[in-house]
């Protein structure tokens, strides 16, 4: 596969640097190389060096030195810079997208879209960079001014996940750029090739436009770099993708130093099928969010939640829908669907599968491991669709993997109640053509999620606004709206222009 690379990765000597891509000094015993292996067909793709505690903390210090000079920067600069990166992004982007498809297992049309979210996190960034705005407003004073400004935090660090290996990335680094801030990537243990190429792309960028190296900077390894990350109080800001449990793990550390986080944790998305509900529009988007990315996107759909009336119509269209799926080698643009992470992840789905059955519920699309030729990696799953109980602690579970569990509801307010019935608190939709239902879902005693779509799935958000959750997902903002604030902190100004110190609230104090 290296003539998918976007950028020839030659070999580098330990102890020196590429552009922005720092390499570890030495490989010890406890730091053996990580073996990126393609979950579309098991083979070795690249082994990658993994960054020892000496690397880590020479990162950090050339983060700081670089800091010190780039909040210097002028924003609209530092926007320029970020546009010059989307051109890059552009132009490599169906190697990028292809590396994307080949290390995570999602298809080929998925990888692409990925990479066009880095092109449009950029897009975004560089109209961000001349509206990073602050407020005025009326001092009780006379002769007094008041305003908020906005500053760099310092270093962030970003912490990501295999299934969606560089887009999340690109949110929160874009961003943090155009804000002054400098970055530290630790990408996922299961895709770390794709970060080396996302720096590679940019490189040549950083180089042209004399960027300070430690602008942006890459660690590899596993748990105890992200730990490294998260204790560390010379990072800012902690912006970390995964699981629950993690999350909660990194925010126990930061929390501990008082550091802030912005954290993108578990989804267990629902979708509300109404009785008025398009159903032409319904399966379709259903379909997508349910098996797309084979199950293991963090706003995945795993359950719908059917109004009894129209159940069986829906669980009907469903099954022949599912019978229409194709599901291989995901550079092979004609499947729908293509293999799950690893071997971890097709213990999960069995896991699943089997607790499913032990609790009654039964299988309207059936389930199994895919094996033969063409399936060597043991990476490959049927999506299936199983009846279940809200209720059961398989489905109060985020499972990552493309199981959907089907359920009824009785009246609108028995499926918010379903809905919402979950620790997780993700992205939520509804499909109803009744007015009153819609504004009913989206208000006050609607969805508790923080995204709630009427008449298109829970997956697939666009830039344009904050993407994020509640709950145990975690509360963070990403992407679009005023997620740039979680890259700045808040500065609050007096301005006493005149001739006398007047104090607050009246308070009289003579010498």
């Amino acid at each position: 596969m290296q003539s998918i690379l976007p950028l020839p990765m030659q070999p580098i000597k330990p102890g020196t640097s590429t552009g922005q891509v720092f390499w570890p000094t030495e490989i010890t015993s406890s730091h053996q190389p990580l073996a990126s292996y393609s979950p579309a067909d098991g083979q070795l793709i690249a082994r990658v060096h993994v960054s020892t505690r000496a690397d880590y903390d020479r990162v950090v210090e050339a983060a700081q030195t670089a800091f010190a000079e780039w909040r210097l920067v002028p924003a609209p600069r530092r926007g320029e810079i970020v546009r010059q990166m989307g051109e890059q992004f552009r132009r490599y982007k169906r190697e990028l997208g292809t590396l994307v498809s080949y290390e995570m297992g999602k298809s080929l049309q998925e990888g692409l879209g990925e990479v066009q979210e880095i092109i449009d996190i950029c897009d975004f960034a560089v109209g961000q960079s001349r509206q990073l705005y602050g407020l005025s407003m009326h001092s009780e004073r006379p002769a007094h001014r008041m305003l908020e400004q906005w500053q760099p935090l310092g270093i962030v660090g970003i912490i990501s996940a295999f299934n969606f290996p560089v887009a999340v990335w690109s949110w929160n680094a874009m961003l943090a750029w155009v804000c002054g801030d400098v970055c530290i990537w630790k990408p996922s243990e299961k895709a770390p090739l794709t970060a080396l190429a996302c720096q590679q792309i940019i490189g040549e960028v950083l180089r042209n436009n004399d960027v300070p190296e430690g602008v942006s900077c890459l660690v590899t390894g596993g748990h105890d770099v992200g730990e490294w990350l998260a204790r560390d109080p010379r990072i800012a800001l902690v912006s970390a993708t995964g699981s629950t449990r993690m999350g909660k793990a990194v925010a126990e550390a930061v929390a501990g130093r008082l550091g802030k986080t912005l954290l993108e944790l578990g989804g267990n998305n629902a979708i509300i099928v109404s009785e008025h509900a398009d159903l032409d529009l319904a399966i379709p988007a259903i379909v997508f969010g349910a098996v797309g990315t084979a199950g293991q996107r963090c706003t995945s759909t795993r359950r719908i939640i059917v109004q009894e009336s129209i159940y069986d119509d829906v669980k009907n269209r469903l099954r022949k829908a599912y019978a229409q799926l194709r599901i291989g080698n995901p550079l092979d643009e004609s499947f729908h669907v293509g293999p799950v992470i690893d071997q971890l992840a097709v213990t999960g789905y069995q896991a699943a599968v089997n607790e499913i059955r032990e609790l009654g519920g039964r299988f309207v699309v059936e389930p199994g491991v895919i094996e033969g030729l063409g399936f060597e990696s043991g990476c490959y799953v049927k999506p299936c669709i199983a009846e279940a109980k809200n209720s059961w602690p398989v489905v109060q579970r985020e499972t990552f993997a493309p199981i959907l569990y089907l359920l009824k509801y009785s009246t609108l307010a028995d499926a918010i109640a379903q809905q919402n019935g979950v620790p997780q608190g993700l992205s939520s939709a509804i499909f109803t053509l009744n007015l009153r239902e819609a504004e009913q879902f989206l208000s006050a005693v609607g969805s508790d999620c923080g995204i709630a779509n009427v008449n298109i799935g829970t997956s697939g958000a666009e830039i344009g606004g904050a993407f994020g959750g509640e709950k145990e997902t975690g509360g963070g903002r990403e992407s679009g709206s005023d997620a740039w604030k979680a890259y700045m902190r808040r500065q609050t100004n007096t301005i006493n222009y005149g001739t006398t110190m007047p104090l607050a609230q009246g308070i009289t104090f003579e010498l």
